[in-house]
C-alpha cells in the first residue's frame, strides 16, 4: 500500500484525540523508530523531543525481548479472579522507589485511570475512618486526565464538558506569569493561595490537594523550590491528604526518580505512568501508605476496593515496566536526565529574546520554550519539523522532551535543530 492510500485510510477512518478536525496528522505518518529517532511513511527521520512516554528510546532490546517472551508465555489476567507473578514484581519495584510509608500500589491502565482511582480511594478512606469529605483543591491550569471525574478538577478551557461536575472541586489560580512561578518571590503568594482554598468553605472541609510537581498541560510551569514541603504542612494543617501526579514528571522525567523529590516531601499518595514502562504498553501505579490501604477491610460492601479494569496490572504491560525500570537503574538513567537537563538548559535559554522567545524554563528533559503567542509557538514546532525535530507544543509553550538515554550526538543534534527552528519561525 502507497503512502498516499495510507494517508487517505487515515483521513477517511480514524479519529485522532485531542485534535482539530481540520488538522492534517497525516503530515507525520511513522512507520519505525529507533533510539531517539523516528522514521515516516516516506523515509524522513526526526529526533523524537515530543513523547513524554518515551524514556528509554524506541526499539530498547531489553524492553522488547520481556515484551516478545510475555507475550508468548501469559498475555494477561483479570486481577479480581486470579494474579500472576509480575504484577507483584511491578508493585514490588515501584514500592522500593517510593518513600518506605507508600509501600501498596495498586496497577491501571493510564495516568487518567490512576488519578480516578487516587480520588476514589482518597475519598472511601475518609468513609472508611469516619470522616467523610469529597471536596478537592486543585490548581486551575492542572491537568490530571481526559474522563469526567479528571477534567472536572482542571480549569484548563479545553477540558471543560457538558456534565455536572461529581465533585466539589476549588482550583487555585498561578498567582504570578508562569515565567515567574520557580523564582522564590513566587513561594509565598502560591502558599497564600493554598491557604485560602484549603479554608475556602468551612461546611465542605478539603479531602485532598492533587497537584502535579510540575505543570505539564498547564504550560510547563515549575514551581517554587519547598512549595510541596510546604503545601505538606498545609494538608496536615487542614486533616488534607496530599496527592501528587507523577503522570508525566515520574521515572527520571526531572533529574529525579520522582518530581516530588526535588523538595524531598512525603506524600499520601503517588501516581505515575508514562515513563513506568517507558510507552511501550499502558500501565499505571496508584502507590498508597500501607496506613490508607488498611482500612479498606472496613469498606461495607466489599472489604476491599471497589475499582479497577479487566485489563488492569496486564502481563505484557508488566514485563515491559519492570524492563523499563531495571534499564533505568543499570543505565542510570535518572542521573543522565539530570546531567543532559542541566546542559541542554543552559544552552537553550540563550534563545530567549530571539525568535519570540520570552523565556525557558524546565527540570531535567523536560525544557520548555515560552513564545509570545500561540501562533509563534505553532510556528516554532512546524519549522523544527522541516528540520527533522519533532517537538510538542501546549498553548504559547514548546515542550522538548527527548527520551532519557539521549546520547550526546543526538543533544547537539537536538540543540542544533532547535536553533534553526527559532530563527526560521522569527
Amino acid at each position: 500500500m502507497s503512502a498516499t492510500t495510507k494517508r487517505q485510510r487515515d483521513r477517511r477512518h480514524l479519529w485522532h484525540i485531542w485534535s482539530p478536525l481540520a488538522a492534517d496528522l497525516t503530515r507525520t505518518m511513522l512507520v519505525k523508530g529507533t533510539g531517539a529517532y523516528v522514521t515516516d511513511v516516506d523515509g524522513h527521520e526526526f529526533l523524537d523531543a515530543s513523547s513524554l512516554n518515551l524514556t528509554c528510546g524506541y526499539a530498547a532490546p531489553d524492553i522488547t525481548r520481556a515484551i516478545s517472551a510475555q507475550a508468548s508465555r501469559l498475555h494477561g489476567y483479570d486481577l479480581s479472579v486470579a494474579t500472576h507473578d509480575l504484577a507483584g514484581a511491578v508493585a514490588e519495584g515501584v514500592a522500593k522507589l517510593m518513600p518506605t510509608a507508600l509501600s501498596r500500589t495498586l496497577l491501571t491502565n493510564s495516568g487518567t485511570e490512576a488519578c480516578e482511582a487516587a480520588l476514589l480511594i482518597a475519598a472511601m478512606y475518609a468513609q472508611n475512618v469516619g470522616q467523610p469529605r469529597t471536596r478537592v483543591i486543585t490548581f486551575s491550569a492542572g491537568y490530571h486526565g481526559s474522563t469526567v471525574i479528571s477534567r472536572s478538577l482542571s480549569g484548563l478551557p479545553h477540558l471543560a464538558h457538558p456534565f455536572n461536575s461529581p465533585l466539589p472541586v476549588s482550583r487555585v489560580d498561578l498567582p504570578l506569569a508562569p515565567r515567574h512561578m520557580r523564582v522564590p518571590e513566587a513561594l509565598e503568594p502560591l502558599l497564600s493561595a493554598f491557604r485560602a482554598a484549603l479554608a475556602d468553605d468551612p461546611d465542605l472541609p478539603p479531602l485532598a490537594v492533587l497537584v502535579e510537581p510540575l505543570l505539564n498541560v498547564g504550560g510547563g510551569v515549575v514551581l517554587p523550590a519547598t512549595f510541596l514541603t510546604e503545601l505538606r504542612r498545609l494538608c496536615d494543617d487542614h486533616g488534607a491528604l496530599l496527592i501528587l501526579d507523577e503522570v508525566s514528571t515520574g521515572y527520571g522525567r526531572t533529574g529525579r526518580m520522582f518530581g516530588f523529590e526535588h523538595d524531598s516531601v512525603l506524600p499520601d499518595i503517588v501516581v505515575s505512568s508514562k515513563g513506568l514502562a517507558a510507552g511501550y504498553a499502558p500501565i499505571a501505579a496508584v502507590s498508597v501508605r500501607e496506613s490508607i490501604y488498611a482500612t479498606f477491610d472496613r469498606d461495607p460492601f466489599m472489604g476491599g476496593l471497589r475499582f479497577g479494569q479487566t485489563t488492569s496490572g496486564h502481563a505484557i504491560a508488566c514485563a515491559a515496566a519492570l524492563a523499563t525500570l531495571e534499564l533505568i537503574e543499570r543505565e542510570k538513567l535518572v542521573e543522565r536526565a539530570a546531567h543532559l537537563g542541566e546542559s541542554l538548559l543552559a544552552s537553550v535559554r540563550g534563545l530567549v529574546g530571539t525568535g519570540r522567545v520570552t523565556d525557558v524554563r524546565g527540570l531535567g528533559l523536560f525544557v520548555s520554550l515560552e513564545f509570545e503567542d500561540q501562533n509563534a509557538a505553532t510556528n516554532a514546532v512546524t519549522a523544527a519539523a522541516e528540520h527533522g525535530l519533532l517537538l510538542r507544543r501546549q498553548g504559547a509553550v514548546v515542550m522538548a522532551v527527548p527520551p532519557l538515554t539521549l546520547q550526546d550526538a543526538d543533544a547537539t543534534a537536538l540543540l542544533e535543530r532547535l536553533r534553526r527552528a527559532v530563527e526560521q519561525a522569527a
